[in-house]
């Protein structure tokens, strides 16, 4: 079952339990009415958990009626939170099928990978490029690259298009990352999250030329060993994961 999926599912059997358990008192139970969202997040959070949604969905089944009761109880109108909900979308948009959040890779990682890149003139992509902040780096640091940044997500693309648009070596396409074919490219960095990694490294072994380097931040291919890893000196203790999907 797809994560949304389950999310639904977990919302709704527990809304219906609760309403169902508070029946017999429902003029007291209204009474309360944070008691109820409270008891319903803590069930949506257990249905998610035992149907094996990520772990990221929890806090937002545990904290998603409550914030509907105390939302309820503001004097907004309506449509600022049809603007949060559009906004939301369109920096997260489809995460839920992706499984990919919005990471952001900070100054020390992108100086970091800048050390990983080979001598000689290269072409680099970044799966899922969020705000491009990576890519700006690196190309400022080698002009003699190009770099391609991927981003599905419409208001990080933007954001990153517009803001590299002065970078001759930069360029940033809207779109899936899983169609955009990797035999033309010497280096490939993702920092996705550890439900598309095996996926990953199976179109990677695919399509990456021999000697052509992987670099994963933070999550590592399940059962291989990388040939080497690179520890940054970051808040989040950054560790780049380095393959060679291709071969030697």
């Amino acid at each position: 079952m797809s994560p949304l999926r389950s999310a639904i599912v977990a919302q709704i059997v527990s809304g219906l339990v609760v309403f169902v358990a508070s029946a017999s008192a429902v003029s007291a139970a209204l009474d309360h009415p944070m008691l109820m969202a409270a008891a319903q997040g803590l069930l949506a959070a257990a249905i998610a958990a035992a149907l094996r949604a990520p772990a990221w969905w929890l806090p937002i089944h545990l904290g998603f009626m409550p914030l509907v009761v105390v939302a309820g109880r503001l004097d907004i109108a309506p449509g600022w939170y049809l603007l949060a909900f559009l906004l939301t979308l369109a920096i997260f948009w489809r995460t839920d099928r992706s499984q990919v959040p919005l990471y952001l890779s900070n100054q020390r990682t992108a100086a970091a990978v800048a050390t990983l890149l080979p001598a000689a003139p290269c072409r680099i992509i970044d799966l899922g490029s969020g705000d491009g902040s990576l890519l700006r780096q690196l190309a400022k640091v080698r002009p003699d690259c190009r770099f391609l940044g991927i981003e599905h997500a419409p208001l990080p693309w933007l954001w990153s298009r517009l803001t590299a648009a002065r970078l001759a070596n930069c360029e940033i396409k809207r779109g899936d990352f899983w169609r955009q074919p990797l035999d033309s490219f010497d280096v490939v960095y993702a920092f996705l999250s550890p439900a598309p990694m095996q996926a990953l490294w199976l179109k990677t072994r695919t399509e990456m030329k021999p000697l052509s380097l992987l670099i994963s931040n933070s999550f590592p291919i399940p059962g291989v060993t990388p040939e080497n890893t690179l520890e940054v000196a970051d808040r989040r203790q950054t560790n780049l994961f380095c393959y060679r999907p291709g071969g030697q």
